[in-house]
């Protein structure tokens, strides 16, 4: 999710636009809620609250290893190897699917108007 949303947020960015705080908000205080829901206290929803922002700018951050091209993303490999278990020993083919869904889902949000970004989303096939 924090990928998706990453991507999202660095269009926002090349386009010259400024992303909307109530977004950001919204996608944190459902996290919240869902966390107090699961059972979790203040102090562990506090806790983990904290570490979902430290792992959001995290992607934000080192996602994008092509930050010269405004049309085309670079998945930074590193990054997804650090945040993704390959399901069998076939580690490079798992990571190299997942870049190709990435930059996928890049192009396809890139051409979207923002807007209609967050609504056509939905409409995405890979």
């Amino acid at each position: 999710m924090f990928i998706h949303f990453s991507i999202i947020m660095i269009i926002t960015k090349k386009k010259g636009l400024k992303f909307d705080q109530k977004i950001y908000d919204n996608v944190f205080h459902n996290i919240e809620n869902n966390l107090r829901e699961l059972g979790f206290g203040d102090v562990a929803v506090n806790k983990k609250m904290k570490d979902f922002n430290k792992i959001l700018y995290d992607i934000l951050l080192k996602l994008d290893s092509n930050k010269t091209s405004n049309k085309n993303i670079k998945i930074n490999k590193k990054l997804i190897e650090n945040y993704f278990n390959p399901i069998n020993d076939d580690k490079n083919l798992e990571i190299t699917k997942l870049n190709e869904y990435l930059e996928t889902f890049y192009s396809f949000c890139y051409e979207l108007s923002l807007n209609n970004m967050l609504k056509d989303i939905i409409k995405f096939k890979y």
